[in-house]
């Protein structure tokens, strides 16, 4: 798979072929973060450790959310290019 903090795209079908991949790494990191929180949230309400500290969850969710920024920075900034790129076509 392509690093997209590498180097740039060297063309649109180069940043179509990551738009795939980005977004699902991201929302991968979101239900990942959320499962963490909801963990956190449930071993500090019933006052136990499910497997670590309710505050170790919550940390683990909040890395898990800044994870995931870069890859739908990634994912939002190729899908407005692409949309630039389309709306330029269509005026001419």
């Amino acid at each position: 798979m392509r690093k997209p903090w590498a180097e740039p795209f060297k063309n649109r079908e180069e940043m179509r072929a990551a738009l795939g991949p980005m977004g699902l790494s991201g929302h991968i990191c979101w239900y990942l973060g959320a499962v963490f929180a909801i963990l956190g949230i449930i071993g500090d309400a019933a006052n136990a450790t499910l497997g670590l500290e309710p505050m170790s969850w919550l940390v683990l969710a909040i890395v898990a959310f800044v994870a995931g920024i870069p890859m739908w920075l990634t994912w939002a900034i190729s899908m407005h290019l692409l949309g630039m790129e389309a709306k330029s076509k269509k005026k001419e």
